[in-house]
């Protein structure tokens, strides 16, 4: 009798869905179960209130218990994007900061675009009362915005996941078309972009950009937020650091 192999297909990487302090682990099961329900596998959590492992999430994951299994706990934003190449930020409020808005639909055609040309896309969800701080949006390099009635504005967190997974799911069951590789040179990765940036930081500081002192915290989320806006592929990022290195030697 013949055995015949099946060729292996290639999966496309889901968006990686990172809970930023959570507070109810009732929640975080929720969100598990949306993503199992749409495909996406990538669960990461950035210091959960009650902790972790929480049996709270267990019991309202109703059986997505494999996306807490598998989810990574981390202690700051930093570390849980480090390795990623793009970022979304969910939020209602813009608070000022200039960024490309998309809808979920039109996010996840921007995610499909930059995984299949090799990259990770990561989604940042704020704790349930507060949502995202300005300084988690402004690592983000583009903003997610549900549109929602005005009169009854309020989504949680699992429903907000629910939205945008869902139209991640579409495009993977319409478009299962063979990925194709085009980029030759990748996008940078958030800790590349992040060293690059506190490169930076210590060059202004030697010039005395960030003065006065009271104005330091804005400078810097302004100047966070406009290279986060930034397309750096690994090459860019090379060039800067030669270019600063340059300028700091004249």
């Amino acid at each position: 009798m013949t055995n015949f192999i099946q060729p292996k297909v290639k999966q496309i990487l889901s968006p990686v869905i990172i809970l930023i302090k959570p507070q109810l682990g009732q929640n975080i099961g929720a969100v598990a179960r949306a993503m199992h329900n749409f495909n996406c596998t990538d669960l990461r959590i950035v210091a959960p209130r009650d902790g972790w492992p929480n049996q709270s999430a267990v019991a309202a994951s109703s059986g997505a218990g494999i996306i807490l299994d598998n989810a990574k706990i981390y202690n700051s934003t930093l570390d849980s994007c480090a390795d990623l190449n793009y970022i979304f930020a969910t939020t209602a409020r813009i608070r000022g900061l200039t960024k490309n808005i998309y809808s979920p639909s039109e996010s996840m055609k921007l995610s499909l675009s930059i995984i299949k040309d090799g990259g990770k896309v990561g989604i940042l969800f704020g704790p349930e009362k507060s949502g995202l701080d300005n300084k988690d949006i402004s690592r983000s390099r583009s903003i997610i915005s549900v549109p929602i009635s005005e009169d009854f504005a309020s989504l949680n967190i699992a429903q907000c996941v629910v939205i945008i997974t869902y139209e991640w799911f579409k495009l993977q069951k319409f478009k299962k078309a063979k990925i194709k590789f085009k980029r030759k040179t990748r996008l940078a990765t958030e800790a590349e972009v992040n060293h690059l940036k506190e490169t930076l930081r210590l060059r202004l500081d030697e010039g005395n950009y960030f003065w006065p002192e009271k104005r330091r915290s804005s400078l810097l989320q302004n100047l966070n937020n406009l290279l986060s806006r930034i397309p750096f592929t690994e090459a860019d990022v090379r060039t800067f650091h030669g270019v600063i290195k340059s300028l700091n030697k004249k």
